[in-house]
């Protein structure tokens, strides 16, 4: 059996790589708990150039002067009474779950959409809602009970970062009421388990033949694209409606027919230039009558 989570924690362990694991270790921090250590994600090339950087998480910790490790076995020669989990990108081995509870902040209302991509897959499936988890972690993936639920409507013009920076800061507040009034009994899990894979790179390439409501839903993701002319096109900010008589792909000014309704682009990276607005992009285009997005 996996430990439980004591009735009061004074030192923990956080496990965290990227930048929205970032504001829950500085406000753990400033809640005045003792982190002897934080493991995060080894250094390696961000962005563009070729240079290894270290992550967000990293960064951070070396600032507020918490040591950091790359290395799990790590846990077991630190003494702390709580593992934190936050977006830390790697499976927590059983052996060192039967010597350290661990909890994990999860973007989600669980147990839909377990796994790597909730916000996402949430977004990808025009979820309602959405909403955090404090979960308890076990062997298997994001089954674990819950300590603390809270759920969000899940506009439909928001960002995956407006998303998730809102996720991340109600998390905030799940874990410091734990830590302020005890974690408590967790409750299990109720309801269908759905997996939420994570985002090929395929599915960020636009399809015109979707509906308009559709690929509105993989802008918000970020890094959706398509081409024209056989050559990249991001497409970073754009609105949606059900109207519109144009043909999948076709371009009327800055407005895209789709399978149903059409995309009003707003913002646009083509490919080797910087992002501009979408009508200075296309006042700059000698586009003939048969021009197509998705060529």
């Amino acid at each position: 059996m996996l430990p439980d989570v004591p009735q009061e924690v004074k030192k923990i362990a956080y496990l965290g790589t990227p930048e929205v694991a970032v504001p829950p270790l500085r406000a753990l921090h400033d809640l005045g708990l003792e982190i002897p250590i934080v493991i995060t994600g080894v250094d390696k090339r961000r962005g563009r150039g070729s240079k290894v950087t270290p992550s967000p998480v990293k960064v951070e910790s070396e600032k507020i002067g918490i040591p950091v490790a790359h290395d799990l076995t790590v846990l077991s020669e630190v003494d702390v009474d709580l593992g934190v989990v936050v977006a830390f990108g790697q499976i927590i081995p059983s052996h060192i779950l039967e010597n350290l509870p661990l909890v994990n902040l999860h973007f989600s209302l669980l147990p839909k959409w377990r796994g790597a991509a909730p916000v996402e897959r949430a977004i990808l499936e025009g979820d309602e809602f959405t909403g955090v988890c404090v979960m308890k972690i076990e062997t298997t993936l994001d089954t674990g009970d819950i300590y603390r639920k809270e759920v969000i409507p899940l506009s439909s013009e928001a960002s995956l970062d407006e998303v998730r920076n809102e996720l991340c800061e109600k998390g905030i507040e799940l874990l410091i009421d734990c830590f302020n009034v005890g974690f408590g009994v967790p409750r299990p899990q109720i309801g269908d388990a759905i997996y939420a894979s994570k985002i090929k790179s395929e599915e960020h390439q636009i399809q015109w033949t979707q509906s308009a409501s559709q690929i509105h839903r993989v802008i918000r993701l970020g890094n959706a694209w398509t081409l024209l002319d056989g050559k990249r096109l991001r497409i970073l900010e754009a609105g949606f409606d059900n109207l519109g008589d144009q043909e999948p792909g076709e371009i009327k000014g800055v407005v895209v027919g789709t399978g149903k309704g059409s995309i009003s682009l707003i913002t646009v990276k083509p490919e080797g230039r910087k992002e501009l607005p979408a009508r200075d992009w296309i006042n700059g285009l000698r586009l003939g009558a048969e021009a197509r997005l998705g060529q």
